[in-house]
């Protein structure tokens, strides 16, 4: 932002960037800390960022002689440099026309993206947790430094889910409590380390794309599939080598003998039971508690969910396999003369079994996403009448990115996206104290269909000018495996 357009009062100048409103004096920022005042210019104290493919791949660039222009030694042409909202700046108080609206032409098309930083109150984050742990109930409050920063939600295969903030966190509840919410988030969307505790639950640790701590205990692994699924993916694996097996698991218990797998095998009845509610044949539910033993279950000795075995079926010497979904507790027993299990050291061939159950288990991860709903306010950023960029959206006209990484929107009203932080550049997220949190948003379209939605057609500016308009900038590498955003092979990806 220039100095003719920030408002000053004596030596400060006033930030109009959010609704905070900072007065901010010669070399200090703003609350924010993203905005400064510097000889009094209000400038933004991190770079714009611009995406540049040249960047990515790497090596020795070399000029060359000769054409009617020469070479000014930029590293990229025009369709390789896409401008992201990392850094932009916003449109509060939101009739302004979005800080870049920046043409250019990718394979004969004309093409405009139109750029801005968003201040949402209205967002959230979405944490997949891969383990089997029983994190607490649903519904539970999670928290963070004692506040209330959100609840756990319905789980997933293998995973556990939490969702994070919202308006009701940030703004329904006390000043501390909203501050919490919106460091929490900030802190998951750039990468950071969080420590959260669930009430009646589990304490975690999680960052994007690393392994979580549940109870200080690492996850290394998320479960292949529930016991029934195990059963079937590895029947072939104990078939002749052990009479019985039970995959121990807090939603579906897998029992080989009974389980179709183990029939079309023609496994033998065993007269093994099995403490729970039976569903089908070989499928068991509610075999015990939800907890952070075996199997999800609160269990730490198998045997707990065994009822006696029929002596009209089971003999002596009978052999039983127990194992978790992961692989990561395993027993082996032998029935005594009273039909007891007795553990006894396991054969290398059925811990070759476990070990390939662990080995098919997908390494366990934290996700996070961020989750926000584009308002007029934002939309009247790209033009004088928002309804029609929404339309626009829906239609497949335009694509939505977050600092140039695909998104997914949200069908129904509004545009509601959802963005894999991880794909994200470093440090693509901000906050005000209002509190909200500044997320980048781009929105890509041809040129025509710009016009046609009444966008800001004045304020339209060629890719080669931004280098003006925004002289501290940094141009960083794509993230591997994103869609380039000006790709018309891809570009459509990101809706």
């Amino acid at each position: 932002m220039s100095a003719e357009l920030a408002p000053k009062v004596d030596d400060r100048i006033r930030c109009d960037a959010c609704p905070v409103m900072c007065f901010i004096r010669p070399g200090q920022a703003g609350a924010c800390d993203r905005y400064a005042n510097r000889d009094g210019e209000l400038i933004r104290v991190d770079p714009h960022i611009v995406l540049e493919r040249a960047v990515e791949a790497g090596g020795t660039l070399v000029p060359f002689s000769g054409g009617a222009e020469g070479w000014d030694g930029a590293l990229v042409r025009e369709p390789a440099t896409f401008v992201t909202a990392i850094g932009a700046g916003t449109t509060y108080p939101d009739y302004k026309p979005a800080p870049f609206i920046v043409a250019s032409e990718v394979e004969g098309v004309d093409m405009v993206t139109v750029v801005t930083e968003g201040i949402f109150s209205y967002c959230g984050v979405k944490v997949k947790v891969d383990t089997d742990r029983h994190l607490g109930p649903e519904r539970s409050l999670v928290r963070a430094g004692g506040e209330a920063v959100g609840h756990v939600t319905t789980g997933e295969y293998g995973s556990q889910m939490l969702s994070l903030g919202g308006v009701h966190h940030l703004t329904g509840g006390s000043k501390k409590e909203g501050r919490v919410t919106c460091e929490t988030m900030l802190a998951l969307c750039n990468g950071g380390t969080v420590e959260l505790a669930i009430d009646d639950g589990a304490t975690l640790s999680i960052a994007a794309g690393r392994p979580p701590l549940v109870n200080g205990q690492l996850e290394e692994r998320m479960r292949v599939g529930c016991g029934s699924a195990t059963i079937g993916m590895f029947a072939k694996q104990w078939d002749g080598f052990v009479d019985d097996v039970v995959v121990v698991d807090d939603h579906i218990t897998g029992v080989l003998s009974e389980h179709q797998a183990g029939k079309v095998l023609g496994i033998r009845e065993t007269g093994i039971r099995i403490k729970g509610r039976r569903s089908t044949p070989g499928r068991y539910f509610q075999v015990a508690q939800p907890g952070t033993g075996w199997g999800g279950t609160d269990i730490a000795d198998p045997l707990a969910i065994l009822g006696a075995f029929d002596p009209k079926v089971a003999r002596p010497g009978q052999t039983l396999l127990m194992t978790s979904t992961t692989g990561e507790h395993a027993g082996y027993y032998v029935l005594d003369e009273a039909l007891r299990p007795v553990e006894a050291t396991m054969p290398e061939r059925l811990a070759r079994s476990v070990a390939l159950i662990r080995e098919n288990c997908e390494p366990a991860l934290a996700t996070i996403l961020f989750m926000g709903g584009a308002g007029g306010s934002l939309r009247s950023g790209v033009t004088e009448n928002p309804v029609r960029l929404t339309r626009s959206v829906k239609d497949a006209l335009t694509t939505v990115t977050c600092g140039g990484a695909p998104t997914y929107v949200w069908p129904g009203g509004g545009i509601t996206f959802m963005v894999d932080v991880s794909r994200v550049p470093e440090n693509g997220f901000g906050s005000v104290p209002t509190p909200a949190l500044v997320a980048p948003i781009e929105f890509t379209m041809r040129l025509s269909d710009y016009a046609a939605l009444g966008g800001h057609m004045d304020e339209v500016r060629r890719l080669s000018d931004v280098h003006g308009l925004a002289p501290e900038r940094r141009a960083v590498r794509p993230k591997s495996g994103n869609p380039w955003p000006l790709d018309p092979d891809t570009r459509l990806v990101a809706g």
